[in-house]
């Protein structure tokens, strides 16, 4: 297993910025390390890290040479649970990211259950309305809405999806309804931002409406909230505000109109699992994916 240690030990490397540090971390010392990674070098015959004093940095080498101990080690990690875990217990890590308002939402009162019929499971729940690396962050199991062109993620689709407007029945009887998109910049518009830019360009049909931005937040749960509470009109998931809209708390606005973020959002916006591509998937994230899947119905 000398091979896996190695890229083991290039990983740390990477992820601490640096060989001393990383080198804290799994009790070897700067020049143990130093002569490991010479050695991987050596052994490949290509340089792998740019290296000063305060720094390294990944070559073009060391970049494939990276994703790929991602890949490798998490195959190790998936078969060695495939055959560790009792065929009649599900046991093991389980790392999810899900959309900050579903994840409150539906994975995490879906997750308390899911453990409490299987106790040896220990899940972790990441909520983030941004993108991140599923390999890179050991991630079993994403869901997004819509898949990215990634070859190295596979998706699963959970349930179709699409965006609306929606706003409460106080903000309408308070400011009146849009009855066109163009009415829009006469309300206000409650507004998602995505790193650091507000996403205020609204896509309808015939006409892109850039709103103006009554209050914004990187949160979907918090703009769904402010639109419950009567602060103004929101573009949200559907499936996000399904409950609202069946307990009256919002209704939906210009539904003949909208299309999203985006032209092409209708067709992208359907709820879906993405997963790492590899062939030993954990057993315990199978079963979460049917158990949430059966729970959405």
């Amino acid at each position: 297993m000398a091979k896996i240690d190695d890229m083991q030990l290039f990983v740390h490397v990477v992820r601490s910025s640096g060989l001393a540090a990383a080198g804290r971390k799994i009790g070897l010392s700067p020049a143990s390390m130093t002569a490991r990674i010479n050695q991987l070098e050596n052994h490949y015959q290509t340089r792998l890290l740019i290296r000063n004093t305060r720094s390294i940095k990944l070559t073009d080498a060391g970049e494939r040479f990276y994703q790929g101990c991602l890949r490798v080690i998490a195959e190790v990690d998936a078969a060695e649970q495939s055959i560790a875990i009792n065929d009649c217990e599900l046991s093991g890590s389980l790392k999810i990211t899900a959309p900050s308002d579903f994840g409150k939402q539906f994975v995490a009162p879906a997750l308390s259950k899911f453990v409490a019929l299987n106790p040896q499971v220990k899940p972790h729940l990441h909520l983030t309305d941004g993108l991140i690396s599923l390999i890179e962050e050991g991630i079993d199991v994403a869901i997004r809405f819509g898949n990215l062109p990634d070859s190295n993620l596979i998706s699963r689709m959970i349930k179709p999806n699409k965006r609306v407007l929606c706003a409460s029945a106080d903000y309408i009887e308070k400011h009146g309804k849009p009855l066109s998109p163009g009415d829009l910049v006469d309300h206000r518009c409650l507004v998602m931002e995505r790193f650091g830019q507000p996403m205020n360009e609204w896509h309808f049909k015939n006409t892109i409406i850039r709103v103006p931005v009554a209050m914004s937040s990187c949160d979907g749960s918090v703009i769904r909230h402010w639109a419950i509470n009567g602060a103004g009109i929101a573009l949200k998931s559907f499936v996000d505000i399904s409950v609202d809209l069946a307990n009256g708390s919002l209704v939906t606005l210009l539904d003949e109109d909208i299309l999203g973020f985006s032209n092409k959002d209708k067709e992208q916006i359907g709820l879906q699992f993405v997963y790492p591509s590899r062939k030993f998937q954990p057993r315990q994230a199978v079963a979460f994916m049917d158990f949430l899947q059966q729970q959405l119905i």
